[in-house]
């Protein structure tokens, strides 16, 4: 049963949101603020965090900044800041998806759901797209078409391999170089696009099956059509 904290300041948002979690089977910790959040988090392994972004003695922001500093929690952001400058902002942070309230319920749990599928995947040392099999510890492509391995450069899996395990989820080029190139990279932030245009490329004929999309002004995904 997966372990989801919950941290909002608004008691009725806690409850709805635990109600509709709840009877999907997940169990739930409530929080109503970040510190008492964090001290959870630094205490007990969760598997979700549910955050609200404006909250007394630790706001949201700084909340998902912590627990990205701590590894790679799901984290969803449930706030009433709808605009785009937000969104990015808390991307860049490290949330994994975001929901402006009002919300609909049902897809919050959908979202949940494959937050918690997309973590599962991305532990794992293998990953199937399509017909293509990454594997982690070889850094290699499996082409399950032609029975062709392909070894990548390191730099060029990593950069799949984490778009791969997290399908479907936003990432800004600021936090690909973060998490690929390391916090220390001084060289240019287009290198991300570069190593995107060169993985289109090696697996172009795979591009009925998943597709690497460009998010003008945000960033990368990866889409898959067929598993």
């Amino acid at each position: 049963m997966a372990l989801i904290l919950v941290v909002d300041d608004e008691a009725h948002i806690r409850e709805l949101v635990r109600l509709y979690l709840s009877d999907e089977g997940f169990e739930i910790v409530e929080k109503a603020n970040g510190e008492d959040a964090y001290d959870y988090i630094v205490h007990h392994p969760v598997d979700l965090v549910v955050l609200d972004i404006m909250m007394p003695k630790l706001d949201g922001w700084e909340l998902c900044r912590k627990i990205r500093e701590m590894g790679e929690t799901p984290i969803l952001m449930i706030t009433a800041k709808g605009e785009p400058a937000h969104k990015i902002k808390g991307f860049q942070l490290g949330t994994d998806d975001y929901l402006t309230k009002p919300f609909d319920p049902v897809e919050l749990v959908l979202r949940v759901k494959a937050l918690i599928k997309r973590y599962r995947i991305s532990v794992s040392q293998m990953i199937q797209i399509g017909d293509v099999q990454l594997d982690r510890i070889g850094y290699k492509a499996y082409l399950a078409n032609t029975n062709e391995t392909i070894t990548l450069p390191r730099k060029e899996f990593e950069l799949m391999y984490k778009l791969a395990s997290y399908q479907g989820q936003l990432f800004t080029r600021d936090t690909l170089i973060q998490q690929i190139w390391g916090y220390d990279y001084e060289g240019d932030d287009r290198t991300v696009d570069v190593h995107i245009k060169r993985l289109r490329e090696r697996f172009e004929a795979y591009s009925h099956m998943f597709r690497i999309v460009t998010l003008r002004g945000l960033g990368y995904r990866l889409e898959v059509y067929e598993a």
